[in-house]
Formats: structure tokens, C-alpha cells, sequence
């Protein structure tokens, strides 16, 4: 029997372990899996977490952050890279640092700061080095309601200012911004892409999941994969707001709690 070979877009995830698979660098990879592009990681954090909780973050030291980087990027034609929780200055410069020397052509930071559970994942300090090192490196950033009140230094609390929000964030570090408007509340959501001063925006029924955990990784993933297989940014954004919106209304019922459905309607090829 003859086999036929394919070739799969490679895609890579710098982010945090989650033990409970539902967020972090396992929610990358299922994520990337059920969009058909083929996933690598490099671990920056372990952490003893579950949808409810974070109990405790052990950092990966920064050369070793570094290091995996540099071997999947050796041994694979890596299409786009996405970051999630980098929890440190030293991480966030040596990824920053990593991606220029390994030539990554596109990059989609999720500019992860606070866990749903209120737990930082960001350390004070390393907000400034996030900023100045790594924001300007992107293609696109992809913050939450949150996380673009922080990078703008004032609050967002409507639709309007988070169309502001997207510019003034976009402007600032001169990358894309997709703000994302699912903490404002109301029966819509609404996300902002501003890209070199051109706006869009995606609005969808909210989906009123019992637990919305991973939801951010997911959304970053699957705009990172979409870019990875050639997409514009534009039909990127929209079809990763999809997936995620499937991904929240078909979630699963394990023990007490409500995971994401990453797998829901996959049809593999």
C-alpha cells in the first residue's frame, strides 16, 4: 500500500504548560491539530492549574526558552509563531531576541497578563520589556478588554473605546491589533481588527458558555494557523472568532467543568 506524503504548514507555540489541557501550550496544540497545520512548542512555564484555579508557576530559564526555539526552527520551515503566558522579563528578551535571529515571518503575540481565575501570569515588571522588546516584533497582537486597558493606560467601556483602543494600540507599537471585546458584556461581541489604519470589525452572538477557559489561547492559535497557511489577516481574524464561537457553544461536560470542544465538526482531510 502507498502512502501519500503531505506537507503541513509548521506552526509554533511559545506559551505556558496548563495541567489541566484546556488552556496554555496544550490548548495551542489542539487547536493547531484541529485546524491541519502541524504544531511545535517551546515551553516557557509550568503550571498546576485547572479551569477554576492556578496554584503554582515554575519559569523555564531563558536560554532553555531560547534553545527550543532554535531547534524547531532548525529542523522546520516554521510558516508563523505565536506567544502566549512568557511570565518574565528574561523570557520575554529572549524570545524577542530568538525571533529576530531565527527569521520568523510572522508572529501573533497574546499579550497574556491575568488568568480567568485573577491569578497574574505576567510579572510586574516584565510589562515594560513585553512593550519595548517583543509588541514591535509582531504582525499582530491580540489583546483581551484587560490586557488593551494595560497597554493603553485607561479604561475601555464600550464598543467605541475599544474601536479607539485597537487604533491607538496599533499606532503605538505599529503592528495590527485585534481587541477583543468579550468582557464588555451585551448579547453581541464585538472584536476590532485595526491594521495599517484600515478597521474591521466582527461582531457574533455571545455565547453564554458555563466556563470560558483557554478561549484567549485558542482564539491567538487559531489566528496564528490561519496566517500560517496563507490567510489575510482580515479572513484569519474571522474564521479563528468562528472556531473559537463552535469551540464555546459544543463545549464538553467533564466532571464540573465545561472544557473547550476543539475537535467540534473537524473533518480531517
Amino acid at each position: 500500500m502507498q502512502y501519500i506524503r503531505k506537507t503541513l504548514p509548521v506552526v509554533l507555540t511559545i506559551a505556558g504548560s496548563d495541567s489541566s489541557g484546556g488552556a496554555g501550550i496544550q490548548a495551542d496544540l489542539k487547536t493547531f491539530s484541529a485546524l491541519n497545520v502541524y504544531g511545535a512548542s517551546a515551553l516557557t512555564c509550568i503550571t498546576a492549574q485547572n479551569p477554576g484555579r492556578v496554584s503554582g508557576i515554575a519559569a523555564v530559564a531563558a536560554d532553555m526558552v531560547s534553545k527550543q526555539i532554535q531547534a524547531v526552527c532548525d529542523a522546520f520551515p516554521v510558516a508563523a509563531a505565536k506567544t502566549g503566558m512568557l511570565y518574565s522579563a528574561d523570557i520575554i528578551r529572549a524570545v524577542a531576541e530568538a525571533d529576530v535571529r531565527q527569521g520568523i515571518p510572522i508572529l501573533v503575540v497574546d499579550p497574556v497578563m491575568v488568568a480567568v481565575s485573577g491569578a497574574r501570569l505576567l510579572q510586574a515588571d516584565a510589562v515594560s520589556a513585553l512593550c519595548d522588546d517583543l509588541l514591535p516584533q509582531a504582525r499582530v497582537i491580540t489583546p483581551n478588554l484587560h490586557e488593551a486597558e494595560i497597554l493603553i493606560g485607561h479604561s475601555i467601556s464600550n464598543v467605541d473605546e475599544l474601536r479607539r483602543a485597537a487604533h491607538e494600540i496599533g499606532d503605538k507599537f505599529d503592528v495590527a491589533c485585534v481587541a477583543k471585546g468579550g468582557n464588555l458584556g451585551g448579547d453581541d461581541v464585538v472584536d476590532v481588527l485595526y491594521d495599517e489604519g484600515d478597521e474591521f470589525l466582527f461582531k457574533g452572538p455571545r455565547i453564554h458558555a458555563a466556563q470560558s477557559h483557554g478561549a484567549g489561547c485558542s482564539f491567538s492559535a487559531a489566528l496564528t494557523a490561519y496566517l500560517g497557511k496563507g490567510l489575510m489577516i482580515q479572513e484569519a481574524t474571522e474564521r479563528a472568532k468562528q472556531f473559537v464561537s463552535d469551540a464555546l457553544q459544543y463545549g464538553l461536560q467533564i466532571g464540573e467543568h465545561r472544557p473547550l470542544n476543539f475537535f467540534h465538526g473537524v473533518t480531517l482531510p
